[in-house]
Formats: C-alpha cells, structure tokens, sequence
C-alpha cells in the first residue's frame, strides 16, 4: 500500500483560507449581483408605467379634442430620442398595428425587450377602443448585468488570490515558532536529557502542546535514570553471587577436597544460584508488569482466609522478633490468588523487618467507594523519611538504614507490590506518620 505524503499545514491552511474568502465573497458579489437586477427590473417597470400615463394623458386630451394630427405629432415628438422605447397601436381582430411610434426593433419578439399592454380610446372614433403595445428595450441593462457579474467574479477571484497570497505569508511567520521548536527537540539526547522546550512566547494552541510534551519530557527522564540505576543495582546484585560462585568454585579446584567439602561447596554455591533465580524471576514479573500484562484473576470467596495464610506462613519470623497479627476485614473479589500471596507476603515481611519488639502488625482489608478493595499493612517502627517515601517502590530501592539486612532481601519486594497491583487494575500506596507506618495496595472489584 503506497505510503501517504504528510501534509503541509501552511499549503492546508492557505488554501482553506482562500476558499473561505473566495466564497465569502462570492455570496457578497451575489448578493450585490441580485440587488442590483432587482433595481434594473423595477427601474424598467417604474418607466414603463411612467410612459404609459403620459401616453394616456395625450390620447385622453387630443380625444376630447377630436385633433388626431396634433396627437399623431405629439406622439412622434414623444418618442424621438428614446430608441429604447417604441409604440404600436391597433384595433383587437385586425392582422397587424395601425399606427408605430418610435425605433422599431425588427425582433418584436427579443427576449430583451420588455412590454406593456394597456387600452386606449381611438382617437379617429373615441367610442373604439384601441390597445397600445409599449416595449422597453432592456439590451443595455442585460450588457449591464453581464459586466457586473464578470467584474464580480473577477473580484472575488481576485480577492481569494490575494488573501491567498497574504495568509500563506502570514501562516509562514506564524509557523516560525514551531520550526524553533524542532531546532529545540533536535537538540534533545541521552546525554542532555534535562534539556525542555521553550515555552515562553508561544501561541495559545501551541503552548499545552509543548507544556504536555516538557511533561513527557520528564517522566522519560524519570524512567530513564531510573532504567541506569536500576542496570547499575542488577549488576551490583548479581556480581556478589556471582563473586561468591567463582571464589568457592576456584577454591574447591585448587585442591584435592573431600565428600564432605565438596557437598559444602556445592550446598553454598545453590544458595547464591537460588538467590541469583530469584531475583532474575523478580525482574521478569516487574518486566510483564511495565509490558501491561494482566492477572489470571480466580473467584475468591473471602481475602481474609487468603491473608490469614500467608500470616500463618510468617508466624515463625514474627516469633523471633516478638511481634503479633491482627487480620481485619472481609472482601470477595476475583484475583489471582499466587501473586496476591505474593504480595501480601512482601508486605508483611517488610513489617515484621521494621517493627519495634513486642509490637503489633494490623493487616487491614477494606472496600473502596464499591470500585476498590484496599489491602494495607501497619506496623509500629522508625517513621520513613519523606523523601524515602516516593521512591519506596523503586526497584533495588532501600534506604540507608536497610542496607544492613541479610542477603535474602535484594531491594525488589516493594516493587513487586507495586506491579501485582497495577496488574489486578490498582495502585501502591504508603504513609508514615509518628513512627507508624502503613502500606498496601488497591485491587479493582471489576477487573475480569
């Protein structure tokens, strides 16, 4: 299929602007054009009435006189001058006129002549009556109407041609600021990524588009250190197992080992590859996530019974770190019931990891407005600082005072939470206020 040319604005724009004005000006010249025949046919009329009363005032004097002579002198003395006008009278029943006054035209019948009938006395026989046949020849005034209407058209014509002409001007200087914009964009590169568009001094149209796109400016940029920082944490998190694999692995070469050493190599070197799979699985499940992948959602009778197990499976960790649950709440929704283990398991994690001794964890479950379900969990810790709080589903992302944990937590936990919920139709979420701190996430009621 052959690929269409893109369109020139400034050619559209001009040529719209030309055929408006061509026919706004054409409705105008039509209208002058039709007045203007409106005043030449009540023009004719008006002088053919006028002509007609001072002919029946002349036949009505010299009648009464009974001097046909004087009105047959008068008639012609009438008529002398006006070529545009001629009179011819006859008796009804007789085959042609009896008497012609005026420039006879050899066509009675041209189109452009106009007549008028009326009935007059004869002047020979007063009792008699004769009709009078008076033509207007109208050639003059439909010359008239024909070189109005040209000269209209060449107007409007001509008018379109110019405002053409000065709207692709125009449009050519108002497009100036969109040419500096490209310049602008062309500038743009990873290694400028910071750099926006001007957006001072720009049209009013124009202006929300070039704002949006600073906007969509800044989310890339965003995403894009976000992209390096998250490479720079997948390095950094694979290299220590890695490092661990190849030392233990350079060490059991290095010598002859026993049975037992080699089961301990080896033992070691399946915990590093487990937590190396781990998070290679963790950063497929946030990449499905990005990509709009969508949960398999299964029919749940109760998310209490749902949560209620996952406590159960962290009973022993909150044991040793003398922390209780406490599950609140009831809610049927269709989710998929492995990743929201999964979810609910990270949150709880976090909490007993950050809990005070001898605290509470309220796990909460709640309905939204009968469009959400809210899934939190509160503990009683350090309050997170606020900075921390915007980045705290960020991948790899952990504060300072976490970076002393064990290596089964690799930064991704938060952020798991965060995918699982875009994919059941929700939103993370998080507060931290006087040392209690709650975070959780929505889930839709209507996502199928």
């Amino acid at each position: 299929m052959k690929k269409k040319s893109p369109i020139s604005l400034r050619k559209w724009l001009s040529r719209r602007l030309a055929l408006l004005t061509f026919i706004a000006l054409g409705i105008v010249c039509t209208v002058v054009y039709i007045s203007t025949n409106l005043s030449l046919q009540y023009r004719q009329e008006a002088l053919l009435e006028q002509k007609r009363e001072v002919i029946e005032h002349l036949v009505t004097e010299f009648t009464a006189k009974k001097d046909f002579n004087s009105l047959d002198h008068k008639l012609t003395d009438f008529f002398y001058g006006r070529s545009e006008f001629f009179l011819r009278l006859f008796v009804e029943g007789t085959d042609g006129p009896l008497y012609t006054y005026g420039e006879q035209h050899e066509d009675s019948k041209n189109s452009n002549l106009k007549r008028l009938n009326f009935s007059i006395p004869s002047p020979v026989n007063p009792s008699e009556q004769m009709i009078a046949e008076l033509f207007l020849d109208t050639t003059s005034d439909v010359k008239l109407r024909a070189v109005l209407a040209w000269t209209l058209f060449s107007c409007a014509l001509l008018g379109a041609l110019v405002v053409s002409l000065l709207g692709d001007f125009i449009v050519k200087k108002s497009l100036n600021s969109l040419k500096l914009l490209r310049n602008q964009a062309a500038q743009i590169s990873p290694d400028n990524i910071n750099q926006r568009l001007d957006e001072d001094n720009l049209p009013e149209e124009i202006r929300p588009l070039v704002v949006q796109f600073n906007a969509l400016l800044g989310r890339l940029e965003r995403a894009y250190i976000q992209m390096e920082g998250f490479n720079a944490d997948v390095a950094h998190e694979l290299r220590t197992p890695l490092a661990n694999l190849v030392g233990e692995t350079e060490f059991a070469l290095t010598a002859k080992r026993s049975t037992d050493e080699i089961y301990d190599i080896l033992g070691s070197n399946l915990e590093e590859l487990q937590r190396m799979t781990a998070i290679i699985n963790d950063m497929l499940l946030l990449s499905n996530a990005d990509r709009g992948a969508k949960a398999r959602y299964v029919h749940m009778s109760d998310l209490h019974e749902l949560v209620s197990e996952v406590s159960d499976y962290h009973e022993a960790e909150a044991l040793d770190a003398s922390i209780t649950f406490k599950i609140t709440g009831h809610a049927i929704a269709k989710v998929d019931r492995s990743l929201i283990q999964r979810a609910v398991s990270n949150l709880i994690s976090n909490a007993v990891r950050y809990s005070d001794k001898n605290s509470e964890v309220l796990i909460e479950i709640s309905s939204e407005k009968d469009s959400f379900i809210k899934i939190s969990v509160r503990n009683q810790g350090i309050a997170i600082d606020e900075n921390d709080l915007t980045r705290l589903f960020d991948r790899f992302y952990r504060s300072d005072s976490s970076r002393t944990d064990n290596a089964n937590h690799h930064g991704l936990g938060l952020a798991i939470v965060s995918a699982i919920a875009r994919m059941h139709g929700g939103q993370p979420f998080v507060e931290s206020l006087h040392g209690k701190t709650l975070i959780g996430f929505t889930i839709s009621k209507h996502t199928s």
